[in-house]
């Protein structure tokens, strides 16, 4: 079995929207740390000169939103109510989504903007075949290329409601891109909507989970590696309590040496 790294870092160096801030404990500090620890808490005096080279455990603090690096949107990252009922939680979702066959949809050429479902059905007929019921569609955009950039956040291409709508009717739970979303760029959006008065082309693939529920998982990185079908995608998302959304360490699996 050869596995394939699918995730972006979360890197404190990379340009984001939302600055992540990584501060670091040197194991000599955490030392310290825990004597001090000990001291407050226990009543204990503990020596950490004693300890090999003085040094104990690092510890590493972030600052950062769950929507950073790869994750997984959950339904109740899309609004507060659903038309199937109160929206779950990234920690209330079943791991049965997360380990399935993946199928990669190829729109590298695709301009800034959204395609639709004529284009994904286009994409389906090329490749030979339709995304089953829980498959995990990966959208290859080639954005990842950009990341830690600020084009990462305005130059990729998104799917419109039909194209998200086309996946959900096929009983595709689980949707992932390489971009930075899986709607169009914000500008791309908001200059559709002042052009044509319809809020339609507002995050119609974020709000397609207020009618059907289905997660996005965004950010991804190295799809170009991957063949179009006969993989499988693991992408488990951390279990945080009442939470949008949850990192992920996506992985894809190939039966082969």
């Amino acid at each position: 079995m050869r596995l394939i790294d699918l995730s972006s870092p979360i890197d404190a160096t990379a340009w984001e929207p939302d600055p992540v801030i990584h501060e670091i404990m040197s194991p000599a500090e955490g030392a310290v740390h825990m004597a001090e620890e000990m001291r407050k808490h226990a009543g204990i005096d503990f020596d950490p000169s004693v300890l090999p080279g003085g040094e104990l455990l690092s510890l590493d603090t972030l600052t950062l939103t769950s929507h950073t690096g790869t994750h997984v949107d959950a339904p109740s990252h899309y609004g507060s109510v659903a038309a199937y009922g109160t929206p779950r939680h990234i920690d209330q979702l079943p791991l049965e989504w997360f380990l399935r066959p993946g199928v990669v949809l190829d729109l590298s050429d695709e301009p800034v903007g959204t395609v639709d479902a004529a284009r994904l059905n286009a994409e389906f007929v090329r490749m030979g075949y339709t995304p089953r019921a829980l498959d995990i569609v990966l959208l290859h955009t080639g954005a990842d290329r950009l990341n830690g950039t600020p084009k990462y956040f305005s130059d990729f291409v998104g799917l419109d409601g039909s194209a998200t709508n086309l996946l959900l009717d096929l009983g595709v739970r689980v949707i992932g891109t390489d971009a930075f979303s899986l709607d169009a760029p914000f500008a791309h959006m908001l200059e559709r909507f002042d052009h044509t008065g319809d809020p339609g082309v507002l995050w119609p693939a974020h709000f397609a989970g207020r009618e059907r529920e289905y997660c996005q998982i965004e950010r991804l990185a190295n799809l170009s590696a991957l063949p179009p079908t006969g993989f499988t995608v693991s992408c488990f998302p951390v279990k945080i309590a009442g939470s949008g959304a949850g990192w992920a360490r996506a992985v894809a699996l190939l039966d082969e040496p």
